[in-house]
């Protein structure tokens, strides 16, 4: 008997989507259609490529508000607030779009007397995608426009909570009248999953997900000569430095903090605020939180929706837990927020003081509403408590003072630095992490490389 997906809604716990999970044969047939597919695509001049790609994203934004709604549905962001996705898969894919005929095109070293002689970016051949839940186009755009961009054909593996992803991105593709093949999508099981890495019918793979994920697939593709892509888990900070705006340190670190439940890969999970500015901000952090409205993500008044599962807000309930027991402090009474409820994916924002990094809340991956806030002395202690982490995503600074900024920038590990802003993909930037984040790099001119080689021609001309 075949396999059934069946997904969740968080919204009221009702089966939201039940598909077939493929079969071996179907993934075979899959894997043959997509190196078929390859094998034409990659000599479609780039331009050509572009007009498609570009048709495909008009009618995916076209379809903008149904595509919010079964976001909604499916992982629990706020009605209010999913078209917002949208919009950014269609700020990147443009832009990626854009610069694909100058990231793609010959790069010559110069001349050479009686030689011609370039370095040509060829593609990789077939590239699965594996994307979650949590940003379900967002995630996915960062790879497979470009991917397709490049001459490559894409295998998309949405995750099981957001199925429904993949599909809307076929249809786009296909009324765009994208040739057969060159993006297909899967559903399937962890173990299918494994399967295809170890197999010779891929070629790349980006993976955004748990670090513990990561693992597996870097295991599944370690016996072959094959790139992979990994976005993995984050415990991102922030330093408020005295000179900073407080009003707008405020606004924009409660909003990186709780901006879809705290379900954000560049999320805010830890603060560090300069000691003569830390009571008035945290003065601020609590009023602000206190005019969210958490409910039922279907009502356009709600500004904060369930976590994707009630496993998930048990987790982060655990941890809150563990550190009020170690002497933290909950600065939000979670009965200001009524439809907070034990044994649900429904979870109240929560601002933790009097914390350290001997509790989980400040070291481990929340990845839900809550973030802790550590008084510092100087610069030199904020740095240290940025880099006493397993993780390095993004990382974050509110100062007036765009010298101090760059300055203390270079000495934090991360792989993107923000100053007075946060939780924010610029697609002209390199999207990468170090340590436990990750590795690899998608967006920008840089993305481009790792969905191509290299391929050198040193031609003589003369004899």
């Amino acid at each position: 008997m075949a396999q059934v997906l069946r997904t969740i809604s968080p919204a009221d716990g009702s089966v939201y989507v039940e598909r077939r999970l493929a079969s071996e044969a179907e993934i075979a047939k899959t894997l043959e259609t997509g190196r078929k597919a390859q094998a034409e695509w990659k000599r479609v001049p780039v331009a050509s490529r572009a007009r498609l790609c570009a048709r495909a994203v008009d009618a995916f934004v076209s379809k903008t508000q149904e595509i919010a709604e079964e976001i909604t549905w499916q992982m629990g962001r706020p009605v209010a607030q999913s078209p917002r996705e949208v919009r950014g898969f269609e700020e990147r894919a443009r832009y990626m779009i854009e610069i694909a005929g100058e990231s793609l095109a010959d790069i010559v070293p110069g001349p050479k007397h009686g030689f011609s002689r370039f370095i040509r970016r060829e593609p990789l051949g077939v590239v699965l995608t594996i994307a979650p839940w949590n940003y379900p186009y967002l995630t996915a755009v960062n790879s497979v426009i470009p991917a397709i961009m490049a001459g490559n054909v894409v295998i998309l593996r949405h995750s099981s909570q957001t199925p429904l992803c993949a599909e809307r991105l076929a249809e786009a593709f296909d009324a765009a009248g994208m040739p057969a093949g060159v993006f297909q999508y899967l559903h399937c099981g962890h173990r299918e999953t494994e399967k295809m890495i170890a197999s010779p019918g891929i070629d790349h793979v980006a993976f955004t997900g748990s670090v513990a994920a990561g693992r597996t697939i870097q295991q599944a593709a370690a016996r072959r000569f094959i790139g992979v892509g990994l976005e993995l888990g984050g415990k991102d900070p922030a330093y408020v430095r005295p000179d900073a705006d407080l009003g707008h340190a405020i606004e924009n670190l409660v909003d990186g903090a709780f901006f879809n439940s705290g379900q954000c890969c560049c999320g805010i999970e830890r603060i560090y605020v300069h000691e003569s500015v830390y009571e008035a901000f945290v003065a601020g952090c609590v009023e602000l939180t206190l005019t969210y409205r958490l409910g039922n993500p279907l009502d356009p008044e709600v500004t904060l929706g369930p976590m994707v599962k009630t496993s998930a807000a048990d987790f982060v309930r655990g941890q809150i837990e563990e550190a009020l027991a170690a002497g933290a402090r909950a600065l939000i009474d979670p009965k200001a927020f009524p439809a907070d409820r034990p044994g649900t994916p429904y979870l109240a924002p929560q601002i933790l003081i009097d914390v350290d990094h001997s509790m989980r809340v400040m070291t481990e991956e929340s990845f839900g509403p809550v973030v802790g806030i550590i008084k510092v002395r100087d610069d030199d202690e904020a740095i240290r408590l940025m880099n006493d982490s397993d993780f390095g995503l993004t990382a974050a600074i509110w100062t007036s003072d765009t010298e101090a900024a760059v300055a203390i920038g270079q000495r934090v590990e991360t792989g993107t630095w923000f100053m007075n802003r946060c939780d924010y993909l610029d697609p002209a930037l390199a999207w990468t992490g170090v340590k436990d984040s990750g590795r690899g790099c998608t967006l920008s001119r840089v993305g481009y490389e790792t969905l191509t080689r290299p391929k050198s021609f040193h031609l003589r001309t003369s004899l």
